[in-house]
């Protein structure tokens, strides 16, 4: 964000105070917060002097830090921090702020800004030359769908084209009110040229033309060459008008003369389940009753139990005999192990004995 400062000197006013209607205003708003909260009300403050005098001045941010009793830099911080504060003279009978993020720049923003810097200044936060017209680039003004668009004070003009932009400057410059809002064949944020979806409705003729009815009613059979148009919207939902579903069409058993007893049809539609109960009784199945589904899974699941238990079994003399394997082996290598240690120490044996034959031989 940019360094915001306050004007230079030669244009603030030496004073401020709140007219009548704004003093009796700001006594209200400040008792809404509780006692030792007051300085919560620094906002609303400021912003009232702002729509008095049209921007924020020295005196106004002086005289709201001494009514609050806060210390002057706490409200300097908040008039400089917040962009909604015009820290300058801005146009006494419009001040534009166009939308320039990317929605808005992707539906022609710069155009507009290019109008303002052609009919009003070329640089930001400078008046005309009368003084009544002033602009500026904004962040986003919250109505993307309608992009690109403007907002002129509390007002916003969106769907805007640079010719349309340029006709409401002339409107503010001669003094007239410009209808707010989309500028185009559109109520509020709904398709261009009106409602595609519940336009059966006829409380609000402003939400699309309900003249001609539902936009689908029972669908004509197409031929092969024959295209139907049939709104987007409508497209993915069933039709309940086609002769399949019709209630008032009778059963090909019905035209033939077979009837079936209530006995009949109720004892073919139940569904028991197995432990005897009445499909009354239970839930599930298209008649609150049984499909057996529990019973099944619970034959599943002891069938896997029993296989788990087969299989542990099976594998448990595999396992038995490779352990006795192994035992048997660690044996045997122990019995090697021990042969081999003796070996060696009969040799010893050995060994001295021949060594003792021969010093008694050298001695005799």
């Amino acid at each position: 964000m940019s360094v915001r400062r306050l004007a230079e000197d030669a244009v603030q006013p030496t004073s401020f105070a709140f007219s009548v209607d704004n003093e009796s205003w700001a006594e209200k708003t400040i008792r809404k917060y509780p006692e030792g909260r007051q300085q919560s009300a620094v906002i609303p403050l400021l912003m009232r002097a702002q729509e008095q005098d049209g921007w924020v001045t020295r005196a106004a941010i002086e005289h709201v830090a001494k009514r609050l009793s806060m210390p002057l830099i706490r409200v300097l911080e908040v008039a400089t921090f917040y962009t909604q504060f015009q820290l300058k003279p801005i146009g006494t009978k419009a001040h534009i702020q166009i939308c320039g993020t990317t929605p808005c720049m992707l539906r022609g923003s710069d155009d507009l800004k290019a109008v303002c810097a052609r009919r009003i200044h070329a640089e930001q936060f400078h008046l005309n030359a009368a003084g009544t017209l002033s602009w500026e680039e904004v962040e986003c003004l919250g109505a993307c769908v309608n992009a690109p668009m403007a907002m002129v004070f509390k007002d916003t003009y969106e769907d805007l084209t640079p010719e349309r932009l340029e006709e409401i400057i002339d409107a503010f410059e001669r003094g007239e009110e410009v209808r707010p809002g989309p500028q185009i064949d559109r109520h509020l944020s709904a398709p261009v040229g009106g409602a595609t979806t519940l336009t059966s409705l006829g409380d609000d003729d402003e939400l699309g033309d309900r003249d001609e009815g539902p936009v689908r009613e029972s669908a004509p059979q197409a031929g092969a060459g024959d295209a139907v148009h049939i709104a987007p919207s409508e497209a993915g939902r069933v039709d309940t008008h086609a002769e399949e579903t019709d209630p008032s069409l009778r059963s090909p058993g019905a035209e033939a003369g077979v009837t079936a007893s209530p006995a009949a049809e109720e004892a073919v539609s139940a569904d028991p389940g197995e432990d005897g109960r009445s499909s009354a009784a239970v839930t599930g199945g298209t008649r609150q009753g049984s499909t057996g589904a529990h019973a099944k899974e619970a034959q599943a699941d002891e069938a896997a139990k029993r296989h788990r238990t087969a299989g542990k079994r099976a594998e448990l003399p595999a396992r038995e005999a490779e352990a006795e394997a192994a035992v048997v082996d660690d044996k045997s290598r122990v019995v090697d192990n021990e042969s081999s240690a003796k070996k060696p120490r009969a040799r010893r044996k050995v060994d001295k004995a021949s060594s003792d034959g021969s010093d008694g031989a050298n001695g005799a």
